[in-house]
């Protein structure tokens, strides 16, 4: 599907420009949200986006959890930029990165730990429901503090923000993701998430 906006190749704000300018040196190319999405937005919009961001490092859940719920959530949303944009990510910044590339089978796969194994299935519960379940739960609780809960849930609630604007204007893959296969061959990505 082609996306529903043209794309805004030249800006006019000198921000925006700025913005531009360090996502093509970030990603090696002007994101597909910034040309359709945020370039249509006041800039603040976009400061907002980057401050969540910056925030979520303070979360009380370990980087690489946070994007397989990311991924995960993408994924049952039905995102492809951001699937695309996430991987792409876990490629440049993490070991075991064959999980973030099998999170649809969490459940049965030995990558994954029971701690994980537990935050995806509360996202997914989350992401399909709207809310998680008294057993899924109480079991989460076992291994979760109530910080780390709520973190886990604020991964889902912000994954869904990017989802639904991506998923309103058809914005698809950017073909950031390098695969394992290929990262031999390439630079692995070093970028920051949407």
């Amino acid at each position: 599907m082609t996306a529903r906006l043209s794309p805004i190749e030249n800006p006019e704000s000198p921000l925006m420009k700025l913005a531009y300018w360090f996502t093509k040196k970030m990603f090696g190319k002007v994101i597909s949200p910034l040309k359709l999405i945020h370039a249509r937005l006041p800039f603040s919009f976009l400061n907002w986006s980057r401050k969540i961001q910056s925030l979520e490092k303070q979360l009380a859940i370990p980087p690489d959890l946070a994007l397989l719920v990311k991924i995960h959530v993408a994924q049952l949303n039905g995102c492809g930029f951001c699937i695309d944009i996430a991987k792409a990510q876990a490629i440049g910044k993490f070991d075991r990165q064959e999980r973030f590339f099998s999170v649809n089978s969490f459940e049965e796969s030995p990558l994954f730990s029971r701690q994980e194994q537990l935050a995806l299935r509360f996202a997914t519960e989350l992401t399909r429901h709207k809310q998680v379940s008294d057993e899924t739960y109480g079991r989460c609780q076992e291994h979760f503090s109530d910080k780390a809960l709520i973190s886990i849930a604020w991964v889902v609630a912000v994954e869904h923000y990017y989802n639904i604007l991506n998923g309103a204007f058809a914005i698809e893959s950017d073909g950031l993701c390098t695969l394992p296969e290929q990262q031999h061959s390439s630079k692995p990505f070093k970028g920051q998430l949407q």
